[in-house]
């Protein structure tokens, strides 16, 4: 397949509905009100007098903001409607439906983990918390037997996956944690849709286990130094192992 290079590229903002403009006007007034998740919308907020809208107009606004996470609806007695917060992992599914018809390649996804990952170890370097360090361990210990069918790589890629996304969750960062679970579950989605391709390969199991291993002591001894330039090597190594498995390098060529 052709990559598409414009595909995600962010066309020029056309003039807003009036039901987003509306839809955003809420969303202002959550903010500036310090509404929290489980909060009631004013009934006010709600009024086509009050916001000069139409009834229409209002509803459209309401769906947006429900569709986006930002309230929920209840009916019944005590019911109405509710500030909600939309999780890291709804906020993961709409950005997946960006990349349905362009799905990115492992070289594409790589090039924004080594400028993420490396950084994230070395701040977690001397600042990790014991139980946060026997949740990395937890992960390692799914490496103890090596591969020895296609599905068992794949599981060992996964767990690999799961262990990077431990740390991601520890990282004190939360926007830097939430760029490297994103994609990490786009690597993931990968994996599976080529689950065929995880030929078990023990030596790289090895490696595997003693480039976590080397991790914990580094996170643990606070050597953020250290912590980095492994994970920069380590990287580099995945990349070209989940590439020669895949065969998919670039933007599109992960669309079956």
């Amino acid at each position: 397949m052709a990559r598409d290079e414009t595909a995600l590229v962010v066309a020029p903002e056309k003039k807003r509905k009036r039901s987003d403009l509306l839809a955003a006007r809420i969303r202002d007034l959550i903010s500036l009100h310090g509404l929290s998740p489980g909060d009631r919308i004013p009934q006010a907020w709600l009024a086509e007098e009050e916001m000069k809208a139409s009834k229409g107009t209002l509803r459209e606004a309401m769906k947006a903001l429900e569709t986006q996470g930002l309230i929920k609806t209840r009916t019944g007695p005590g019911g109405g409607v509710f500030v909600a917060a939309l999780s890291g992992e709804q906020a993961m599914d709409l950005l997946n439906n960006l990349f349905l018809f362009n799905q990115p390649g492992i070289a594409d996804i790589f090039a924004l983990r080594r400028l993420v990952e490396p950084e994230l170890v070395a701040d977690l370097a001397g600042n990790v918390e014991q139980k946060q360090l026997e949740a990395l361990q937890a992960t390692i210990r799914l490496y103890e037997a090596a591969p020895k069918t296609p599905d068992e790589a794949l599981q060992h890629r996964l767990a690999d996956l799961a262990f990077h996304s431990v740390l991601a969750n520890l990282g004190r960062n939360g926007l830097m944690g939430f760029v490297c679970i994103f994609l990490l579950r786009l690597l993931r989605d990968l994996a599976e849709r080529r689950a065929a391709a995880w030929a078990p390969d023990p030596e790289f199991q090895e490696r595997t286990l003693d480039f976590q291993l080397r991790l914990v002591r580094l996170l643990r001894s606070g050597d953020a130094q250290g912590a980095r330039a492994l994970m920069e090597s380590r990287l580099a190594e995945t990349e070209r192992q989940m590439v020669d498995h895949t065969g998919i390098s670039h933007v599109g060529e992960g669309r079956e």
